[in-house]
């Protein structure tokens, strides 16, 4: 099985939340996929080296189709609203992205859907995250290196929140059971994800073996959430964006 089929992100629309990996991701997807368009509803770090060209334009369906028109690029395509500053791009409100999904130009649509200020894991906050109604896909990362460092701002993005979700103090080190909590849970990463989107959570940093050990005690702990049981979800993938194969195993 390769990456695309085991994230389930060959649909039209895949959307990445959570935090340790997300950049990544959307970036080791966007070169596997024809005829796509890389874009955010959130703010974006500048992504250019990762396409072919970025358009910065407040109306990317009629940019699309002019460049349809023209015949005159190459794939994949950055789309985004504006350029803030000289580090980041800033992303569309999701129902255009929906519209940009609708068009004949593209045949795929990756989206960076929240932020996570390069932590390792996050429970979103009450403005995110900015899933598109049409998603297909939505891929919710957390890092394994999260387990053992303190649920602190240094490694956790709104640790306060994580804390309401996990039931532990700040300042208590985080155990694998509460990476897959935050995994399973509808304030975590389950929050406003669509009905009929395909949601699946994504364990990154299995760097070794001694990562992987801890990626398996947290797969297991999300198979049996009850996100599991009711069918919300039915595996858990492994990656580490790092090697030259991002694809460690899928679980379940």
């Amino acid at each position: 099985m390769d990456l695309v089929r085991a994230l389930e992100a060959d649909g039209p629309l895949t959307c990445v939340v959570g935090a340790g990996g997300k950049k990544s991701t959307l970036y080791e997807l966007v070169g596997r996929l024809e005829r796509t368009v890389l874009t955010a509803t959130v703010r974006i770090p500048i992504f250019d080296r990762h396409v072919s060209e970025v358009r910065v334009t407040a109306d990317p369906l009629a940019a699309l189709e002019a460049l349809e028109e023209s015949g005159d690029h190459e794939w994949p395509l950055g789309l985004v609203a504006e350029r803030e500053g000289t580090d980041r791009y800033v992303g569309y409100e999701p129902e255009t992205v929906d519209r940009i999904v609708a068009t004949d130009a593209v045949d795929h649509v990756l989206v960076k859907a929240d932020g996570a200020r390069t932590r390792l894991l996050k429970a979103p906050g009450d403005h995110e995250p900015r899933i598109p109604p049409g998603a297909d896909t939505v891929l919710a990362l957390a890092s394994v290196r999260a387990v053992g460092r303190p649920l602190s701002e240094s490694d956790v993005h709104r640790p306060e929140r994580v804390s309401t979700v996990i039931g532990r103090e700040i300042g208590e080190p985080i155990e694998p059971a509460d990476v897959a909590t935050i995994l399973t849970n509808p304030e975590g990463g389950l929050k406003d994800v669509p009905e009929g989107a395909t949601y699946v959570p994504v364990l990154n940093m299995v760097d070794d073996e001694d990562d992987r050990e801890v990626a398996e005690t947290i797969a297991a702990g999300i198979l049996e959430s009850e996100a599991a049981s009711s069918g919300r979800l039915s595996r858990v993938v492994l990656t580490s964006m790092i090697a030259e194969d991002p694809l460690i195993s899928v679980v379940g």
